[in-house]
């Protein structure tokens, strides 16, 4: 879907991160040339997408000749990437969307920044974020209509990958921060499961919950990008999945506790699945959300809003005129949660991980909504994450998928939810829907 907006698949800006890297490997394209392409293509698109906190061509086009000269030879030589402005660079300022840290320059890189480096990676510079990726936005719109928000807290990363200003770019997510803006801008999503991602050098915000994701225009793209930053090749992984019956993978579908806040696209979307999965094979049977679910949507907003109390304190106390009222109403309800509550929450948390196999029985994957439904108008909002609050609490790997558009001709997506640890099989399950939906 976000090809859509591409002028042309044979521009090397539309290339895939997989074939860039391959082409760079091989001799056949130089790092600078595609950094240069990718530049010129962002000169083109930033002044009404504006995605971008930070960019300095000219360091990008000097580690792609490093590059070129043999400097790194890893699995993303020469592929330019965007970094989340959460996320500590030595080389670029680091605001994590705030005031507070205009100009701010940081000693280090965070951990998966230098990972990608090591990697051959070319960081072409820093992505928009909402205020310490929390809920007031930036400035970034949608690439599809300027007019509609791109989803947030990763709201420049899920823009520049749908506006093909670069083929990878690095989220995080605390609430829906990854698969709400990659489904709003018609994108992959990744968030891998809790803790797969080292997050050091990264803002924090809410210590048990907090995960750094990825985003790209494709599966295999997402796959290529996470196996570096978590150190797993065997996510790139092309074993079949477990199947079952007539050759069907063995998927479930669940609505939620929360579908009664899904718009009537998302519901339509909903009701095509069967038919839209059926030329990759896949009928997924229906499953009824468990009643432990039912108290996680608040549990998450309560520890949460904690723990971004806690780790916002320095912030909350000696800058408060520099925080957004929103952020500053979100952090004065959040320091008011109670030790007892923050408990209750996080027991009612663990209860439900507990239960999770029992939840997904001989089911490789669940779909699940990935958003209320298109990308709503207006930027001074960025959505609501209510269908991503409970995965995230509970730690479990999800991907959004891009499938189809709605009424405004915006992208909608899936999401789909794995097991813990089952990241590998996820990413595989995750490929075989994203054929399906290729051949509906």
């Amino acid at each position: 879907m976000a090809d859509r907006i591409l002028r042309s698949m044979t521009d090397l800006h539309a290339l895939s991160a997989t074939e860039a890297a391959q082409r760079i490997a091989a001799g056949s394209l130089s790092a600078e040339k595609l950094t240069r392409a990718l530049l010129d293509h962002i000169e083109r698109r930033e002044g009404t997408v504006g995605a971008f906190e930070h960019l300095d061509p000219e360091q990008a086009l000097a580690t792609a000749r490093a590059v070129d000269r043999g400097d790194t030879m890893g699995p993303l030589r020469g592929v330019p990437i965007a970094v989340k402005d959460l996320m500590d660079t030595a080389d670029m300022p680091t605001t994590y969307g705030s005031p507070i840290y205009r100009g701010w320059r940081p000693s280090a890189d965070a951990a998966v920044v230098a990972l990608a480096r090591a990697a051959g990676a070319v960081v072409i510079g820093k992505t928009v974020t909402t205020e310490f990726a929390t809920f007031h936005p930036g400035r970034t719109t949608n690439p599809h209509d300027v007019r509609h928000t791109p989803g947030g807290s990763s709201s420049g990363s899920a823009a520049a990958v749908a506006a093909a200003m670069v083929p990878l770019a690095m989220g995080t997510q605390t609430a829906g921060s990854v698969i709400r803006p990659a489904a709003f801008c018609g994108v992959v999503g990744y968030k891998p499961s809790f803790g797969m991602i080292p997050r050091a050098g990264t803002k924090p915000v809410a210590e048990s919950l907090d995960t750094i994701g990825v985003f790209a225009r494709n599966v295999a793209d997402a796959a290529l990008f996470a196996s570096v930053l978590t150190g797993r090749p065997e996510l790139l992984g092309r074993a079949a999945p477990a199947r079952r019956g007539r050759g069907n993978v063995d998927l479930a579908l669940c609505l939620t506790h929360q579908w009664t806040m899904a718009a009537a696209e998302t519901r339509a979307l909903f009701e095509r699945l069967p038919e839209m999965l059926a030329p990759g094979g896949v009928t997924p049977s229906p499953v009824e959300a468990p009643a432990e679910h039912r108290p996680l949507f608040a549990a998450q907003a309560a520890i949460m809003g904690r723990e971004a109390a806690a780790a916002l304190a320095w912030e909350r106390m000696t800058h408060p005129a520099q925080l957004s009222p929103e952020l500053r109403d979100l952090l004065t309800a959040g320091a008011a949660v109670t030790p007892a509550a923050y408990d209750r929450a996080r027991r009612q948390a663990r209860e439900a991980r507990q239960a999770l196999p029992a939840f997904f029985g001989a089911h490789v994957a669940v779909i699940v909504p990935a958003a209320l439904g298109e990308a709503p108008e207006g930027l001074a909002r960025t959505g609501d994450p209510a269908f991503s609050r409970v995965w995230t609490l509970l730690g479990v790997p999800c991907v959004t998928l891009p499938a189809g558009t709605g009424p405004h001709g915006l992208p909608l997506g899936i999401q789909l939810v794995g097991r813990m640890g089952d990241d590998a099989r996820l990413l595989m399950v995750a490929a075989l829907i994203e054929r399906a939906f290729a051949l509906a």
